[in-house]
């Protein structure tokens, strides 16, 4: 069986490690405090989305799951400011709790409470303060629950001998609104959690990935043509010392390349100029919530993805090989 047989847009689909080894690169393009863009060479399209998918639902963080309220007289409801309170990211690695498991006792271990108590007033100077209810209402209790009784959490040792500060990654984020006298005090319980369990633990707004797109010129374009296509498609496409036509780099001019789409399908062009993608090239952004650097989750995918190929070549090692097949030939194959 020959690479031949699994070839599409000229890209070989059978594993070589040697060949991985010397094609496969990363390269950061942009890192902007939560935000990072980097180019992938060398794997997969099915390598790519599965680090995408660990990313987006495997990866673990800390959420508001439990939200017990002792007074909301705003005109928000309790469910509907429970929900806004869950989708919060929070400041707070996840390597600093353990998951708590069904029919668990809630302990320092694996939970995080956070207190809201506020009321609507007039201030001194004659204005409303709590008007407005944002995020930074939320405070770390390192203690321990203050109605334990209710919620059934209590904790042996204070947190704050285990790990740093807890509050919400973006202290503005509007939660409710009060008038004059109304209240809010509730307590909001945090456990560690993963994406594919609910969307509040995805450690990203959003993880993608897009092909390396790749402008290429089917023919020869030289003289007058050249010049018309020069102007057709400013920057992408230039004129060289001999009047040929020369494509520049397609990422620089990303504006045009659906021009360049829509000019491939035109009778005048398209035996000229195609839009294609390299299928072995992706374009990776990660947007991270504020509780892992971009990097971070990154990583830990990669480790994850590692962990779960062990533990199929494990599993493979339970069942001999074929009668035909010695054990390193059968492997190999």
């Amino acid at each position: 069986m020959t690479d031949v047989e699994f070839m599409a847009s000229d890209v070989p689909n059978i594993f070589d490690m040697a060949r991985f080894k010397k094609g496969f690169s990363i390269d950061i393009t942009r890192y902007e405090g939560n935000d990072m863009t980097f180019h992938m060479k060398g794997i997969s399209c099915a390598v790519a989305n599965s680090l995408r998918r660990i990313m987006l639902a495997e990866t673990p963080t800390v959420a508001i799951e439990h939200v017990f309220i002792l007074n909301n007289t705003s005109l928000i409801s309790d469910e509907m400011l429970s929900h806004r309170l869950g989708l919060l990211p929070l400041n707070l690695h996840p390597r600093y709790l353990k998951y708590r498991l069904d029919g668990e006792p809630a302990t320092e271990l694996n939970t995080v409470i956070l207190k809201m108590k506020l009321s609507c007033h007039y201030q001194p100077d004659g204005t409303l303060k709590n008007e407005k209810v944002y995020a930074e209402a939320l405070k770390w209790l390192p203690h321990g629950s203050e109605i334990p009784d209710e919620t059934g959490c209590k904790f042996v040792r204070p947190q704050v001998k285990f790990m740093p500060g807890v509050d919400p990654v973006n202290a503005d984020i509007l939660l409710a609104k009060l008038r004059l006298g109304q209240q809010i005090e509730l307590e909001a319980h945090c456990v560690k959690g993963v994406g594919e369990e609910h969307a509040k633990w995805s450690p990203v707004a959003t993880a993608w990935y897009r092909f390396m797109p790749e402008v290429v010129l089917l023919q020869p374009v030289k003289d007058e043509l050249a010049k018309e296509l020069a102007g057709e498609l400013p920057g992408l496409i230039t004129v060289d010392s001999d009047g040929s036509a020369v494509v520049n780099d397609p990422l620089e001019h990303d504006v045009l390349l659906e021009k360049v789409r829509a000019m491939s399908g035109e009778p005048k062009w398209q035996d000229v100029l195609q839009l294609r993608k390299v299928k072995d090239h992706f374009i990776f952004t990660i947007e991270s919530t504020g509780a892992w650097r971009p990097h971070e989750i990154f990583e830990y995918a990669v480790k994850l993805m590692m962990a779960k190929c062990d533990k199929v070549l494990e599993g493979l090692q339970k069942y001999p090989p074929p009668s035909d097949l010695g054990a390193e030939e059968w492997m190999e194959d």
